[in-house]
C-alpha cells in the first residue's frame, strides 16, 4: 500500500518537510482550494501544486477532492456545462500526472460533526457527533462551520439550495449520481484516472437531506452504475464504521476482491449512541473497529493503493484545523505501518 497523508497547500500550518519526516511517508493527499466548485482547474495551478509537493521529496498521490457542484446533484438545467467543466478538470489532472481522484455526493454538506474541540477521557480534543445536538442545529443560523465543506455560501444562498432538495428524494438523488457517474466514467477511462467515491459522513440522513453512499447494498449499487475498476470506492472506516451494523472488515474484503477499492481512509472511533460517536487514536483500547483485521482485510485481497491516517485528536498542545493536526495522524501513520508490517510479514511466514 501507498501511505499518504492530507495537506491544504500553503495554508496548512503542517510543513510538507515534517510530514517528510514520518516513516514511511510517500504522497501527499490534496486539492486546489481557491476555485470555486464547479469551475475548471486550471492545469498551470495543478502543476504548480505539484512542483510544490516534489520539491518536498514527496509525490502528490491523490486529489481530494474535485468538488461536485449543487446542479449536478440536484438535476438542474445549468449540470451539463459543470460536468463539461469537470471533463476538463480530469484531463488537466490527468496531464500532471495524478491517477486517484476522491469525490463525494453528499447534498450540501460534506463530513459533519456537533462539536469540534470535545475533550476526550485523556485530555485530547476530537471532533464528535451527537445526534441528538445535530437534531437541534439549524444550518441557517449558522452553526454548522467545519473543515471538509463550502461554507462560503450566504444565508440566503443557502437557504435557496435547501429549498430546492425538499423535493429530492433519495432515487432522485440516485438518478443524478448515475447521469454524472455515465458522463465523466468514459473520460476517467480515457486518461486514467480511478475515481473514488467516498461514502456519507455520518451514513445517515442530515438535515432532512437524502444521502445514499452508506451501506454496502447502496455501495454494491453504485459500482453497477459503470462497471470498470475506474468508477471505484473510497472506503472510510470512521464514516462507514459509524454505522454499527456495518461489519467494515467484511466490506473491505467484498469490495476488495472486486477490485474496487480506489482508495483508503483509516481511523478509528468510539460509538457511544446508535447514531452518536467520538473520534479517537487509531490504537485505541476502546475503539469500536478493528483496525488490525481491516488491515488484514486489507492484505487478503491484496490492496496496493494510497491510504492515509484519517482525521487524529489534537494532542500534545497542538493547534490548527481541529482533525488535521501533525502529531495524532503522524502517530496514526506510524501505527498503521506496523500493522501492515506485522500483518504480511506473518501472512509470508505462514
Amino acid at each position: 500500500m501507498e501511505m499518504t497523508f492530507r495537506w491544504y497547500g500553503a495554508s496548512d500550518p503542517v510543513p510538507l518537510k515534517f510530514i517528510r519526516q514520518i516513516p514511511g511517508m510517500k504522497g501527499i493527499v490534496s486539492a486546489v482550494y481557491d476555485v470555486p466548485p464547479g469551475e475548471v482547474w486550471p492545469y498551470e495551478v495543478i502543476a504548480e501544486l505539484k512542483q510544490t509537493i516534489e520539491a518536498a521529496g514527496l509525490k502528490l498521490s491523490v486529489i481530494e477532492s474535485v468538488p461536485v457542484h449543487e446542479d449536478i446533484k440536484l438535476g438542474m438545467p445549468g449540470r451539463s456545462q459543470y460536468i463539461e467543466n469537470y471533463k476538463t478538470t480530469l484531463r488537466n489532472l490527468s496531464r500532471a500526472g495524478v491517477k486517484t481522484v476522491c469525490y463525494n455526493f453528499m447534498p450540501v454538506f460534506d463530513w459533519t460533526r456537533s462539536s469540534l474541540n470535545f475533550e476526550l477521557e485523556d485530555g485530547s480534543n476530537a471532533l464528535i457527533y451527537e445526534e441528538e445536538k445535530v437534531r437541534r442545529m439549524n444550518p441557517l443560523n449558522g452553526e454548522l462551520s467545519l473543515p471538509g465543506w463550502d461554507s462560503s455560501y450566504e444565508p440566503g444562498e443557502l437557504k435557496s439550495l435547501l429549498e430546492h432538495y425538499q423535493t429530492v428524494t433519495e432515487e432522485d438523488l440516485w438518478e443524478n449520481l448515475a447521469y454524472f457517474i455515465k458522463e465523466i466514467l468514459p473520460v476517467a477511462e480515457e486518461v486514467g484516472i480511478f475515481m473514488a467515491i467516498h461514502p456519507d459522513d455520518p451514513p445517515w440522513p442530515i438535515f432532512g437531506l437524502p444521502r445514499i453512499i452508506r451501506s454496502k447494498e447502496n455501495l454494491e449499487r453504485f459500482i453497477r452504475l459503470y462497471d470498470s475498476p475506474h468508477n471505484g470506492l473510497c472506503l472510510c472506516s470512521g464514516s462507514l464504521g459509524a454505522e454499527p451494523s456495518i461489519d467494515f472488515p467484511e466490506l473491505v474484503r467484498h469490495f476488495g476482491r472486486k477490485g474496487r477499492i480506489n482508495f483508503m481512509h483509516l481511523r478509528n472511533i468510539l460509538r457511544t449512541g446508535e447514531k452518536s460517536f467520538q473520534e479517537s487514536a487509531h490504537l485505541s483500547e476502546k475503539g469500536s473497529l478493528d483496525m488490525f483485521e481491516i488491515v488484514q482485510a486489507l492484505s487478503e485481497t491484496a490492496y496496493t493503493g494510497p491510504y492515509r491516517p484519517d482525521h487524529g485528536r489534537m494532542i500534545w498542545g497542538e493547534t490548527g484545523k481541529p482533525g488535521y493536526g501533525l502529531y495524532d495522524r503522524a502517530l496514526g501513520a506510524v501505527y498503521l505501518n506496523g500493522l501492515w508490517e506485522a500483518v504480511t510479514k506473518g501472512a509470508a511466514k505462514g
